[in-house]
């Protein structure tokens, strides 16, 4: 079994910062790609920013500038630094691991964290 865990949300106000991270741990063989996830109430869950293995970023528009993915392979973890936040960033995020585990090696499957809530207001 792989289970991730994330923590690091909360509420800030405009202009605030938060890190989020998020530790994968169990029968992992292999990590590959990682990323962050935000879902606000109504709306469909969007991709926020993404590392490959091999360590290349992308982000979403919204997020570009103000966003920092990072990974640490040897903690098997992914961090989401987040400055200049906007009340537009209020979403539970989710962080997204896709690992090929000890069980099946053939197969990689993407695991999901729990959330995190992150409240951006005054």
């Amino acid at each position: 079994q792989v289970q991730l865990v994330e923590s690091g949300g909360g509420l800030v106000q405009p202009g605030g910062s938060l890190r989020l991270s998020c530790a994968a741990s169990g029968n992992i063989f292999r990590i590959n790609d990682m990323g962050w996830y935000r879902q606000a109430p109504g709306k469909q869950r969007e991709l926020v920013a993404t590392v490959t293995s091999g360590g290349s970023t992308n982000y979403a528009d919204s997020v570009k500038g103000r966003f920092t993915i990072s990974r640490d392979n040897a903690k098997n973890m992914v961090y989401l630094q987040m400055n200049s936040l906007k009340p537009e960033d209020t979403a539970v995020y989710y962080c997204k691991v896709w690992v090929v585990s000890t069980a099946d090696l053939r197969y990689p499957y993407a695991y999901w964290g729990q959330g995190t809530q992150v409240t951006v207001s005054s």
